[in-house]
């Protein structure tokens, strides 16, 4: 049984407000909670300056905020626009431990019979142990399987609306700490990659406000949150434990069907994923743009 269910109707009730209709994009839903995919744009003219790309990009950015993560199919984009549509959005981001692929900011997602693991197999927020996470990221999928390999998203807004009022008054004002250590290292050794000395650690407020929507979402996943900072370790243990569980509740989730020539972009500060390798023994190889972002508050 669900645990948001019960007999007084949903606990949470998602209506979406009636938004002004798209001029230069076509916006398709997943889920009327999450996701949505984006037609009539074509990323690698996008990255230009003409008057058309600009509004384009401005539509863009809205389906990003209302969405939460955005799809778009059939792209055929070279490195330097992966990169170029990245900056688009702001500075871009080196990840502490994954292997890059040519420039430092692209990095390189592969797995096929031979790997040792996936990119992304458990629920989590893209490097959330640094002091200022991703803003977002952006991956495109070149070579996908004929099936499987399906991204899950979920929505840290409606998970944080669905908590009941007392749970979000004792998680208000709380923060935990979100460590890369045990994440990252010996991660990458089967690319050749080797251990930093160290990899980053930080602490975050377990409720978040967004920087552009002001809304609140939950901020804590099972990657790197290590412990809740101030309670007991026991207790810690099990709010989290709660909290892991609740987050990833179906309700608050879309999946992605990759094709090849894919692109997915999503809000690491509003969204959680996890990637599905149940293809082998299939290849599934692309590369990620990473957007920096700011501390959370």
């Amino acid at each position: 049984m669900s645990s948001l269910s019960g007999k007084q109707g949903p606990r949470y009730r998602h209506a979406a407000s009636e938004a002004e209709p798209y001029e230069t994009i076509g916006v398709e839903k997943l889920t009327p909670i999450i996701g949505a995919e984006i037609s009539g744009v074509d990323v690698g003219r996008l990255v230009s300056d003409d008057a058309r790309s600009n509004r384009q990009m401005d539509e863009i950015h809205r389906a990003l905020a209302e969405n939460l993560v955005i799809f778009f199919r059939d792209q055929h984009i070279s490195p330097d626009q992966h990169l170029a549509f990245g900056r688009k959005f702001g500075e871009l981001h080196v990840h502490p431990a994954a292997p890059s692929e040519g420039d430092p900011g692209l990095m390189k997602i592969h797995a096929d019979k031979d790997s040792p693991r996936a990119n992304g197999e458990g629920w989590h927020t893209d490097v959330s142990c640094d002091l200022e996470p991703p803003m977002g990221s952006i991956l495109y999928i070149r070579q996908c399987p004929p099936r499987g390999g399906d991204t899950l998203f979920a929505n840290m807004y409606a998970a944080y609306e669905a908590l009941s009022d007392r749970m979000k008054a004792y998680l208000d004002g709380l923060s935990a700490v979100h460590d890369g250590e045990s994440t990252y290292r010996g991660l990458y050794a089967n690319y050749g990659v080797a251990d930093k000395p160290a990899y980053p650690r930080a602490e975050h407020p377990i409720v978040r406000t967004h920087p552009v929507t002001a809304k609140k979402a939950l901020y804590v996943n099972r990657g790197f949150t290590r412990n809740i900072v101030g309670i007991p370790r026991d207790e810690s243990d099990a709010m989290l434990a709660y909290l892991y569980q609740h987050a990833e509740n179906p309700l608050f989730q879309c999946r992605f069907r990759w094709s090849e020539n894919a692109i997915a972009f999503w809000d690491n500060r509003c969204a959680q994923h996890r990637a599905m390798w149940d293809y082998w023994p299939h290849t599934r190889s692309g590369t990620r743009v990473t957007v920096k972002g700011e501390r959370p508050v």
